[in-house]
């Protein structure tokens, strides 16, 4: 049966607030039942060596994976200052991957500046992930790259594998998002978009499939103890066609009331029973 991990963003609000750190975060993914966990870079206390390891240990004292760092921000969102910027905050993050032998660091692509297209922007977003890729290489860490809508870019199957074709570096990977392909109820930023209709997120979802690594299986409402946003047995379906042999990292974006700790309990539930189902 494939094997679930809990993305510790699901908490966001949690760690900011002072009600949990990435240690609570780790023991909770454990007692929820997890079998790995991953981390964002905005939840990190330090990125000093001992703090790190402390991290990476707890996590292996109980017996989960760390799959990935994920990056807040793309290129053109200026979070970390301007693209160089972001790229230096990526590379950093890609050397405390290094640092806790963790094997990927999860990057979305670019949010084109105002008056320009995804086209005018794709080729300096290439050549950027090109150099991290390259970056990647030299420490030992995948650059996963993460399909996001929110106006940005790639957004659609055949963005990510273009993309994924024209960067060519085996260190380039793909971690695919159940809710952040255009057509997704939960995506933002294609509402102008004069041929949004025709956007289908699980023709979407199957157009990536093949090239993914990872997937991210976001969860937005959950209190009937089945997501109710995405059909996971479309979804399901899909990986088995595939033969999806990897993680599936559980998200939750909480779109009604219910409290993170109990959706990723439900969540995990919910997805395992669909595993034992589809025989996957």
């Amino acid at each position: 049966m494939l094997r679930l991990s809990m993305q510790t963003l699901s908490f966001k609000d949690s760690v900011p607030s002072g009600e949990h750190d990435l240690f609570d975060l780790i023991r909770i993914a454990s007692q929820l039942g997890y079998d790995g966990v991953d981390l964002e870079d905005r939840q990190f206390e330090s990125t000093e060596s001992e703090y790190l390891e402390r991290l990476r240990r707890h996590a292996l004292d109980l017996g989960l994976a760390i799959g990935y760092v994920g990056t807040q921000g793309g290129f053109g969102q200026h979070h970390h200052g301007d693209d160089d910027g972001h790229a230096t905050h990526i590379r950093r993050w890609i050397d405390v991957a290094s640092a806790m032998l963790c094997p990927m660091v999860r990057v979305i692509g670019c949010e084109p500046s105002a008056g320009e297209t995804d086209e005018d922007a794709w080729p300096r977003t290439v050549d950027r992930m090109r150099d991290l890729a390259a970056y990647g290489r030299e420490r030992g860490v995948l650059i996963g790259l993460h399909n996001h809508n929110h106006r940005m870019f790639p957004a659609t199957a055949g963005q990510v594998v273009r993309m994924l074709d024209e960067v060519d570096d085996p260190r380039f990977v793909h971690v695919l998002d159940t809710g952040q392909y255009r057509g997704s109820r939960g995506a933002t930023g294609y509402e102008d978009d004069p041929d949004r209709g025709s956007y289908d997120l699980y023709e979407n979802i199957a157009g990536s499939i093949d090239r993914a690594i990872a997937v991210r299986a976001k969860i937005y409402r959950i209190a009937s103890g089945e997501e109710e946003w995405i059909d996971y047995r479309r979804v399901m379906q899909i990986l088995k066609r595939s033969r999806f042999q990897g993680w599936l990292s559980v998200v939750f974006e909480g779109r009604d009331d219910t409290p993170p700790m109990k959706a990723m309990e439900l969540a995990a539930a919910h997805l395992r029973s669909l595993l034992r189902e589809f025989d996957i």
